[in-house]
C-alpha cells in the first residue's frame, strides 16, 4: 500500500471513530453508537455516498471548505482537526490561533532550564528570552548583561553582539531568515509586527536582510563566540519545541569537537 492510499485508510478510520463516538441525534433504541452516515453527510453538506466512500479509505479528496464543515459536525478538537487536515492532505483555512506572547513561561519548562548541565536557554514566540540556566548566562555574558532580552533587537542593535558573535553578518542574516519563516504561522500578531517595525526603522542591517525575503528553518549547527573573558568557544546548538508549548524554544548549546568551518560560525 503507497503513502497516499494509508492516509485515505487512516482518514476512514478516524472520522468512523469520530462519528460514532458522538452522541446519537435522536437518543432511544439504537444498534449502532453514534451518529449514522447520512447524519454526518447531511450536516456536512455532502452526500451519503461520498461520505461512506471516505469511510471505506476510497482514494477520494475534499475540499477544505466540507473538510471545516465536518470538523464542526464531529466537533472536532484543535488536534484532531489538524489531524483531519494532515491526513486529508490539505491546508487549513483556520488554523488553531497561536498562543499570545505572555509575561513570564511555564514553570516547567523553566525547571526544565536548571536540570540541563550546558548552556540552555528558552525563546517565546518574538525570540524574547524567558527563561536561562546559569551556564547559559556564563556563556552569553554580552547578551545577558545589556539588559535587552530579546534575541533580535541584541544581534542587530548592540555593538557587543558584533564583537561577541563570529561571522556576525552570516549569523544575522541567518537569524533575520528564521524569523520570517516564523512570522508565516501568524503575520498578523501585535508583537511582531511591532518587532518587526521597530528593528527596520533602527537597525539598516535588519532591514536589509528583512527585505530580501529570505526564508530558513531554525537549525542547529555549529556556533563559534568570542567570549569578553574566555576567548574564543565553540558549540552545537540544538533547537527544541516543547509539545505542550509549541510557541516556545528550549535552545541548548554542547561544547564542539573538532575543526569548525568558516561557513557556520554563528550566534545562538
Amino acid at each position: 500500500m503507497d503513502a497516499y492510499a494509508e492516509q485515505c485508510r487512516l482518514l476512514g478510520d478516524f472520522l468512523r471513530a469520530r462519528r460514532e463516538a458522538m452522541p446519537p441525534a435522536s437518543p432511544g433504541r439504537r444498534r449502532t453508537p453514534g451518529l449514522r452516515r447520512e447524519e454526518v453527510a447531511d450536516a456536512s453538506g455532502i452526500s451519503t455516498t461520498w461520505y461512506t466512500w471516505l469511510e471505506q479509505g476510497r482514494e477520494i479528496s475534499l475540499s477544505v471548505t466540507a473538510l471545516s464543515r465536518l470538523a464542526a459536525v464531529l466537533q472536532l478538537s484543535a488536534a484532531e482537526r489538524g489531524y483531519l487536515f494532515e491526513l486529508a492532505r490539505k491546508r487549513d483555512p483556520a488554523p488553531a490561533p497561536p498562543e499570545p506572547v505572555t509575561a513570564s513561561a511555564p514553570e516547567e519548562l523553566l525547571a526544565l532550564l536548571h536540570e540541563i548541565n550546558a548552556p540552555a536557554y528558552l525563546l517565546d514566540g518574538i525570540y524574547t528570552a524567558k527563561g536561562w540556566n546559569k551556564a547559559a548566562q556564563d556563556l552569553f555574558q554580552p547578551w545577558h548583561e545589556s539588559g535587552e532580552p530579546n534575541l533580535l533587537r541584541f544581534v542587530f542593535l548592540h555593538q557587543d553582539a558584533k564583537n561577541f558573535i563570529a561571522d556576525w553578518e552570516a549569523r544575522a542574516r541567518r537569524l533575520a531568515a528564521e524569523f520570517r519563516a516564523e512570522t508565516a504561522s501568524a503575520p498578523e500578531m501585535p508583537e511582531r509586527r511591532a518587532l518587526i517595525a521597530d528593528l527596520r526603522q533602527e537597525s539598516q542591517d535588519f532591514a536589509r536582510f528583512w527585505t530580501s525575503h529570505v526564508v530558513q528553518a531554525r537549525e542547529g549547527g555549529a556556533r563559534v563566540f568570542i567570549h569578553p573573558i574566555r576567548g574564543m568557544l565553540r558549540y552545537t546548538q540544538s533547537t527544541l519545541t516543547p509539545a505542550s508549548y509549541t510557541e516556545y524554544k528550549l535552545v541548548a548549546l554542547l561544547p564542539a569537537t573538532g575543526i569548525v568551518s568558516d561557513n557556520t560560525r554563528g550566534p545562538a
